[in-house]
């Protein structure tokens, strides 16, 4: 069998959003095993190196392990600081059965995971997003959301104001109405849905702000030193969590811990349990919903093994 191997642009082509989600419904809804990431410090220059390792497989189908590189100094030298490979294997006889482009795999499976959290959460008629950030991920939010809502709308705000406009020309340009928010609380009291994919440290998106009816995506805070919206945003709704990672990494969530205001039986369930069918998803549309997410590596075996099937294909 011949190794395969994936750029950029034929990564991103076989993932139109219309497939990767429901892929990723699919695979949450079979048997995936999915070991804890390894996290390892590499000190071998003066350029600090973190390495993340995530493997994940299905006797379904494949196994499939994500490297990524972090490399916060690579800006002194003009390069990313982030580089991601994924390596598909047949997971019978461990042979390598494809490479492709680990930042479109990452970047392209958490918008799509955002959004199927919002096929279940966020209210069917919801038509204004609001988007907080404006990197890999941010950027694709507004097209998985088009795919599972009926969404007219999208405000854009960015700590960097030049970043928001330069989104908005983009989303215009793809014929999806948007416009620069000044005004951040304002936009977010606007909003039926609010996704944040930010690295802010500090709360962003405030409770008080939030309308009843409304779904909150918080992306961003994958460690404890992050957040992206207060504690009232999370106490006052009814939370759901994409894996039970997520109450042990999220400053999101490690902030009401630690102050005794939430608990791990207060979460209704994960996305798992939502593809399942084996918890309740949005119950009114009065209820104010919060869906937090720090990533799987299932996601990731999701989109590769559909770039693999699939490639070739016509996308959407």
């Amino acid at each position: 069998m011949e190794m395969k191997f994936f750029n950029t642009e034929e990564t991103r082509a076989a993932l139109p959003f219309s497939k990767l989600i429901p892929a990723l419904k699919t695979m949450f809804q079979q048997e995936c095993t999915v070991p804890r990431r390894h996290i390892h410090e590499v000190r071998a220059s003066d350029n600090p190196l973190t390495t993340l390792i995530m493997p994940a497989w299905s006797e379904a189908g494949y196994m499939g392990i994500k490297t990524v590189n972090i490399a916060p100094q690579n800006s002194r030298n003009n390069l990313p600081g982030l580089f991601s490979t994924y390596l598909l294997y047949d997971v019978v006889t461990g042979q390598p059965i494809a490479q492709m482009d680990g930042n479109e795999i990452t970047s392209r499976r958490t918008a799509a995971a955002s959004a199927l959290g919002a096929s279940f959460l966020a209210r069917p008629d919801a038509r204004r997003l609001t988007v907080l950030g404006t990197g890999r991920v941010g950027r694709l939010i507004p097209h998985a959301y088009q795919a599972v809502l009926p969404i007219e709308e999208v405000k854009v705000w960015n700590i960097r104001p030049e970043s928001a406009i330069q989104m908005v020309q983009a989303l215009n340009q793809a014929g999806i109405e948007a416009s620069v928010a000044n005004d951040l609380e304002q936009a977010v009291r606007w909003a039926d849905v609010v996704s944040c994919a930010t690295l802010s440290t500090t709360p962003l998106v405030k409770g008080d702000w939030l309308q009843p009816g409304s779904h909150l995506d918080l992306i961003g805070s994958f460690a404890p030193g992050m957040r992206e919206s207060d504690t009232k945003a999370i106490i006052q709704a009814s939370l759901f969590i994409d894996t039970q990672e997520a109450m042990e990494k999220s400053g999101d969530l490690l902030a009401p811990i630690v102050s005794q205001q939430l608990k791990n039986e207060d979460v209704i369930g994960t996305l798992a349990d939502l593809c399942r069918n084996q918890c309740r998803a949005r119950a009114s549309d009065e209820e104010r919903t919060v869906f937090k997410a720090v990533g799987t590596a299932l996601e990731d075996l999701a989109a590769a093994s559909l770039v693999y099937r699939d490639f070739g294909k016509e996308s959407k």
